[in-house]
């Protein structure tokens, strides 16, 4: 939640405690979400156990529009405390979605016009030459391990964040707002 600070007028990051509560959207209530929205933007995040990269995601998620998160059920953070604190509100705003089989979940998904681009550090594209308009679901990896094989093979796109500096690679949440503000910047929003 935001304040405005005296000085500037300007919103203000403040923590607030959320009391009311959302749990983690049902699986069969995804492609109705996905259904209701014009141009559906997705985070899918493949087996990110960290509940503050979870956090994170949600909150950024949030940010750039996402009609919800998905992730499978096994090997992926729940959605707890340190993940709602985290999320600073957008873990009550953007329906987590744990599906039992991702691959199953992402070729649905297809169906109904999502297309998937997945981040990889030895992506085919940059992320920049992507079209990001339209169904798009951005598929993050692990934190060490990246895509499992069949997230990969899902995906329509594999892309790399171009890097200049040393480091070889984003933290999944740093990752992940590059990628979704791309999108948003694509999209004219």
């Amino acid at each position: 939640m935001a304040r405005a600070s005296r000085s500037t007028g300007k919103r203000k990051h403040a923590h607030t405690d959320f009391t009311s509560k959302r749990k983690a959207a049902r699986e069969d209530e995804l492609l109705p979400i996905v259904g209701a929205a014009a141009s559906p933007l997705l985070l899918v995040l493949d087996q990110v156990q960290d509940p503050h990269n979870l956090g994170a995601c949600l909150r950024t998620a949030d940010a750039a529009g996402c009609c919800a998160v998905v992730a499978p059920k096994d090997r992926s953070a729940p959605l707890n405390e340190t993940v709602r604190r985290v999320a600073c509100g957008g873990a009550e705003s953007v329906p987590y979605i744990q599906v039992t089989n991702l691959a199953r979940s992402m070729r649905a998904l297809k169906e109904v016009g999502v297309w998937f681009v997945g981040t990889a550090d030895g992506g085919e594209q940059s992320l920049y030459d992507i079209d990001l308009k339209g169904g798009i679901a951005i598929v993050m990896g692990a934190e060490g391990d990246g895509l499992r094989r069949l997230t990969a093979e899902g995906c329509d796109f594999l892309a790399r964040i171009p890097m200049a500096g040393a480091v070889e690679c984003l933290n999944v949440s740093v990752a992940a707002g590059v990628c979704l503000f791309e999108a948003v910047r694509q999209r004219g929003g």
